[in-house]
């Protein structure tokens, strides 16, 4: 512990960021950086506890609190404190493949669990995180690293989200072949299409993938593997295939009329050729689906939700409103939901932030769903009709009578999540799925029922966290290696 008195000392102090009404003018990051000396005061708030729960990664009453990866917090920000970036980033780097990816966009489940917390401020893990890796570019610490053995095994890893990412990196340094199959037109999936470009700038994506390069990793895009080229073949080629296409298949809503009116899309279609266009051309190619001068309605008060806020405003829309089907959490922790408990609190994101700013008011309608969408004689969407939802005495959700009302939207947004994978992923490959729609596995494994295959990721887990698909994308790894050598060293 570098400093035991650094968190009675020191208080929290985040990266500045740039006011919501400057930021919504272009879609580029809006968080800066502290000095170093700063910085090291941050480092120096962690008490390095006996029990360090920020990296315990416990699943309590259902949900995760603490680090999934079990990155070793208390060491690296005590070298943070001293000074000494190379040794924060080796111990970093030990159990997190990409921490400028969790660094950004992670919901930093290691400070729910902080117990700096409990009576203060939790320390700024999360910043820290980004500071040490951003640093170790910055420095050139960050240079390839080429696995001096290769074995004669082959794998081919579809998909190339976090989960594809981390599972091809494990498995390159172990010496294997890998070859990434992707079937966008760039790598990243979930990192690329589904975050904008303002939450995590592609060029870091971009960095990280020339690095996995330069190590052997053989990426291919633009093949859809299941439709451009089939399992069949992959089988015949590769010793191993590791499946970690995601849970693309998105949730509907259910109201009337919502079928046939024009201008309803799905919240990924929106994000995905919203940054597309941006790369492409910053959206002078048009393809793209434009909020300017448009009423704009979102279903879904999740992270993708908001992300669809901050596009929508950045387009310039007349106004922004988000449902949320269930009630407004508490503003601070209840009794019945303790410390190390993740907290189950309202928190206002950087979109909710900028609503705010711009229209005046939080964009979010709690309790509340659409009951009607209405359409012009064309069939365009025009105005939908919400109604509020509550608990019935079975606890479970019924409409409220009379409760209707009518609001405008030319632009009708669904993020009400996913119900697990693209059909034709588990058909092709004919391996099982569970009840939930994903490839299913053993628990706490990652074999089909196909011998040779694999699944990791959302496609196995289902709809979850950049963190967690890293860390499957890890512990799968190791699990082909154990497969493919008889034994692992991982």
């Amino acid at each position: 512990m570098g400093k035991p008195t650094g968190f009675l000392e020191y208080q929290r102090d985040n990266t500045p960021v740039r006011k919501p009404l400057e930021r919504i003018r272009d879609f580029e990051e809006f968080h800066g950086t502290l000095s170093i000396d700063e910085r090291r005061k941050q480092g120096a708030r962690c008490m390095n506890c006996g029990v360090p729960f920020c990296q315990s990664g416990m699943i309590l009453h259902g949900m995760a609190t603490g680090c999934p990866l079990h990155n070793l917090i208390p060491e690296w920000n005590d070298e943070v404190y001293h000074g000494n970036i190379w040794h924060a980033l080796s111990r970093l780097l030990k159990t997190n493949n990409f921490p400028e990816f969790t660094g950004r966009v992670c919901p930093a489940l290691c400070e729910v669990a902080c117990l700096c917390g409990v009576g203060d401020q939790p320390v700024t893990i999360k910043e820290n995180e980004l500071a040490i890796i951003e640093k170790g570019f910055a420095d050139g610490y960050m240079k390839p690293r080429i696995p001096e053995f290769r074995t004669e095994k082959k794998v081919a890893v579809v998909g190339s989200g976090p989960a594809g990412l981390a599972c091809a990196d494990m498995l390159n340094q172990r010496g294997h072949h890998v070859t990434v199959y992707e079937k966008n037109d760039r790598i990243g999936g979930l990192l690329m299409y589904g975050i904008p470009n303002m939450k995590l700038d592609k060029k870091v994506i971009d960095r990280r993938v020339s690095l996995m390069k330069e190590e052997g990793i053989r990426f291919l895009t633009n093949t859809n593997v299941g439709k451009d080229i089939m399992p069949q073949t992959l089988l015949q080629q590769f010793d191993a295939v590791v499946l970690c296409c995601g849970a693309e298949q998105p949730r509907d809503i259910q109201a009337e009329g919502r079928e046939k009116a024009k201008g309803v899309y799905f919240a990924v279609d929106f994000l995905t050729r919203n940054t597309k266009s941006y790369l492409d051309s910053h959206f002078k190619d048009g393809m793209f689906i434009n909020a300017k001068e448009k009423h704009v309605v979102i279903v879904g008060g999740g992270d993708t939700g908001n992300d669809c806020v901050g596009t929508a405003i950045r387009h310039g829309c007349k106004s922004v409103v988000q449902l949320e089907l269930m009630p407004k959490a508490p503003d601070e922790r209840s009794a019945d939901n303790p410390w190390p408990e993740y907290p189950k609190t309202c928190k206002t994101d950087y979109g909710q932030e900028e609503a705010i700013a711009v229209f005046g008011k939080d964009p979010r309608r709690y309790g509340t769903t659409v009951n009607r969408v209405l359409t012009t004689e064309e069939g365009a969407v025009e105005a939908i009709e919400t109604i509020r939802m509550d608990f019935d005495e079975k606890h479970q959700y019924v409409p409220v009578p009379g409760s209707e009302e009518t609001i405008a939207c030319d632009l009708l947004l669904i993020a009400a999540g996913f119900t697990g994978c693209r059909k034709y992923i588990p058909d092709t490959f004919q391996v099982e799925v569970s009840p939930r729609n994903t490839i299913k596995t053993e628990q706490g494994k990652y074999a089909s029922s196909v011998p040779g295959i694999f699944a990791a990721g959302d496609v196995r887990r289902g709809q979850s966290l950049v963190v967690w698909a890293i860390a499957e994308g890890r512990e799968c790894a190791q699990e082909v290696d154990l497969f493919l050598e008889g034994y692992s060293n991982m």
